[in-house]
């Protein structure tokens, strides 16, 4: 799995709008936006304009986890059928070892698809779940402290690696982890 910040923007935006409410200046705002952040009344309504393109390879368990994320976000993405009908796949196109007949499997349930000798959907049914993905993740910051708050002690790997990823990599952290819990990452 990997991830890429590959753009962001709306602080600037942001601080404007948010001075806005207390009749400030976005200086100022910006000084105190922390403080609002995880104020969920309304009052962080800020983290919506802050815009974030993310490019994720996934494998599909974790893709259609994301979609649970829809509110403001848009996901385009590396389309199954042209991915899967232009070559024979190998271990590399998933998140975890495949036995080698499970992939052969695969590959010949494509094969047949090219024939069309089967549907796109029997083709599909086939694909194990560890295929990985390629999207282009349009998101908010809202949207990503919703996903740190919600995912941070999930059970599958894969959360904790996204979440450690953007963290990384975004201008403004301390707007998606709580200030109590700055301390321990």
């Amino acid at each position: 799995m990997k991830v890429k910040v590959l753009r962001e923007c709306g602080y600037d935006e942001s601080a404007i709008g948010f001075s806005l409410s207390f009749n400030s200046t976005p200086e100022r705002a910006k000084e105190i936006l922390h403080k609002y952040a995880f104020k969920n009344n309304g009052e962080n309504k800020f983290l919506r304009s802050m815009q974030v393109w993310l490019d994720i390879i996934a494998p599909r368990f974790v893709l259609t986890e994301l979609d649970t994320y829809k509110i403001s976000t848009v996901r385009l993405s590396a389309s199954t059928i042209h991915t899967l009908s232009k070559r024979p796949l190998n271990q590399e196109d998933f998140e975890y070892f495949l036995t080698p007949s499970t992939l052969e499997n695969v590959n010949k349930k494509i094969q047949q698809f090219n024939n069309k000798e089967i549907s796109l959907a029997e083709m599909k049914n086939e694909l194990p779940e560890g295929f990985l993905q390629r999207i282009v993740l349009n998101c908010n910051y809202a949207n990503l402290q919703n996903m740190y708050l919600q995912r941070k002690n999930h059970k599958l790997p894969q959360w904790h690696l996204f979440l450690d990823s953007v963290i990384s990599q975004i201008e403004h952290p301390e707007f998606i982890i709580p200030p109590y819990e700055e301390n321990k990452t």
